[in-house]
């Protein structure tokens, strides 16, 4: 019976890592490649205090559809304040803006950027 529950579980884990977003500023290296190897190896995780191995691994399938389905994003919903400091009340929208050019820019672009971060003008 420990058989179809873990691989249950395996599904559950492997359903998810299908769902999870590609990372496009490390196309060479994906969480869901680096967890599917871990998930060949054996048990997600070691079974605790008087918990099954399955539900175990339940529980670790369960932690990663969470942190899929954005569970405490919504749940502990931060004030809109919080991403606008006072010191640089663009700074996050900054942020996103650059995690978005990154991935396109090229050589040039890349090296321009990173001369730019050194040199500072006050």
């Amino acid at each position: 019976m420990a058989g179809p529950a873990r691989s249950t579980a395996a599904n559950y884990f492997r359903g998810a890592l299908t769902r999870w977003p590609k990372s496009i500023l490390r196309p060479e290296i994906q969480l869901q490649d680096v967890l599917a190897k871990r998930l060949e190896k054996g048990p997600l995780a070691p079974a605790k205090g008087g918990m099954t191995q399955e539900q175990a691994d339940l529980k670790q399938a369960n932690a990663l559809y969470s942190l899929l389905e954005d569970r405490y994003k919504n749940k502990y919903r931060p004030s809109p304040k919080i991403f606008e400091p006072k010191s640089n009340p663009t700074y996050y929208n900054d942020l996103l803006k650059e995690l978005e050019e990154a991935p396109n820019r090229s050589l040039l672009g890349r090296m321009a950027k990173r001369l730019s971060g050194m040199i500072r003008f006050t």
